[in-house]
């Protein structure tokens, strides 16, 4: 099978690319770098399904459209901002959100539909988000103060009418008669975001559609309803852009159906006026019904890198153990039930209690194998990952307790031990 022009971005560090290039390359894939953005690829060659790759099961690449990339570029949040991301499942680009705004940044995103979040909670967990949360909520009903957010992020439902090539049925779905329902919805949003921007903050609104109505439109209105000024856009390289469809949109970006990658529709809003005196996105207002845990202290939390982690707390949840943010902590307002990174469980109790590492908890592992404060298994091998995939096991050195699994180096995840085999779980 050869596939040409699907894209996906790299999940690494900028010193660690070649070596997930390296994994891509083992089992045959070809690609080239795109122009727009450095961690960014296009295949030229896909001898199977790129999802099916080591490098994607691992979580090293996240396989998305190149025009779905841009509102997280286009909104350009700097490293240790604050982002709100109001729709964000699948988690495209809200783990993009996490990767630009860097390890002491923070993403909120919310989502409405129950089996959405738990496809976002899940792409956000394999690309190793650590500094994002997740709350199942209506948008337009986020509980967070006026003007508390500097920066957010809107990709609200639309008639996809840009996605036309990997979907045929979408015009047909979403026909001119239909899409009032969602333009109504986009402007209760826009209205929700404007409100809840700050004086000299940015909101970035984006659409996979080429309908006018829920584009240039929505823009006019939003500028004729709040306080907001566009933001004149910079068309990234690689792309072929339409003028826009209505006058005085000077700096949308139009994705042109003859370019490459989805239709996609781009404004960026700043809002005007005194700079407000909020500080924080809110106040939390009730005491989490979980415990909070001192890993560094805990039988097993010893192996683990907590540096490696945002600012923030770790509380166990039934037996299971996530990461809270700093930023969550202390501004999420009572009413929302959020959660946080999960790291992994907790077994036993009193003195015999431990912590075990998730699978795909790689953000815990030390960057070096060779660190020694735990038991590594730093494979050379392609096969010997193909081999723990199938759900086989590799011989190992007697022992207890998870092993941290790498490749030439790189962090994977952890490892289960039996005696002297190893073996790699999803659960």
């Amino acid at each position: 099978m050869t596939q040409f022009g699907r894209t996906f971005r790299l999940i690494c560090s900028e010193k660690t690319t070649v070596l997930v290039e390296g994994l891509l390359e083992a089992q045959g894939f070809a690609f080239e770098p795109e122009p727009f953005y450095g961690f960014a690829r296009r295949l030229t060659h896909e001898p199977f399904p790129l999802g099916e790759s080591l490098a994607a099961r691992f979580g090293l690449i996240y396989i998305q459209d190149r025009s779905s990339m841009l509102p997280p570029l286009t909104l350009d949040p700097p490293r240790g901002a604050s982002v709100l991301d109001m729709c964000s499942a699948p988690g495209s680009k809200t783990s993009l959100l996490s990767r630009l705004v860097g390890r002491d940044g923070f993403v909120f995103a919310s989502e409405l539909s129950a089996d959405r979040l738990s496809t976002l909670r899940a792409n956000l967990r394999r690309t190793s988000s650590a500094n994002a949360v997740t709350a199942k909520a209506m948008a337009q009903d986020l509980p967070f103060p006026e003007e508390s957010w500097d920066y957010i992020q809107l990709d609200p439902p639309c008639s996809g009418w840009g996605t036309v090539d990997k979907n045929p049925k979408v015009m047909e779905l979403w026909s001119s008669s239909k899409t009032a329902p969602l333009v109504t919805l986009q402007k209760t949003l826009l209205e929700k975001a404007a409100g809840l921007l700050r004086s000299g903050g940015e909101v970035l609104y984006s659409t996979c559609t080429t309908n006018i109505e829920e584009n240039e439109e929505q823009v006019a209105w939003a500028l004729d309803a709040f306080n907001l000024e566009l933001v004149p856009l910079v068309e990234p390289k690689g792309f072929v852009f339409g003028a826009p469809m209505l006058s005085g949109m000077d700096g949308v970006l139009r994705v042109s159906i003859d370019s490459a990658g989805q239709g996609f529709f781009l404004a960026k809003f700043r809002k005007t006026g005194e700079p407000s005196a909020i500080d924080g996105p809110g106040v939390q207002k009730r005491e989490l019904p979980g415990r909070r845990l001192n890993l560094a202290k805990m039988t097993g939390g010893d192996q683990i890198d907590l540096t490696r982690l945002p600012p923030g707390e770790a509380y166990e949840f039934g037996g299971k153990v996530f990461f809270l943010h700093e930023r969550a902590l202390d501004g999420i307002p009572g009413t929302i039930r959020w959660q946080g990174f999960p790291l992994g469980k907790v077994a036993g109790k009193g003195e015999r209690e431990k912590f075990k590492p998730g699978v795909q908890a790689r953000v815990l592992l030390p960057e070096d194998p060779d660190d020694g404060r735990l038991d590594t298994f730093n494979v050379e091998d392609t096969s010997i990952l193909e081999k723990l995939f199938t759900g086989q096991s590799v011989s190992f050195r007697q022992g207890k307790g998870p092993v941290g699994l790498y490749y030439r180096g790189l962090p994977l995840g952890w490892l289960s031990r039996k005696g002297s085999r190893l073996l790699w779980s999803a659960k």
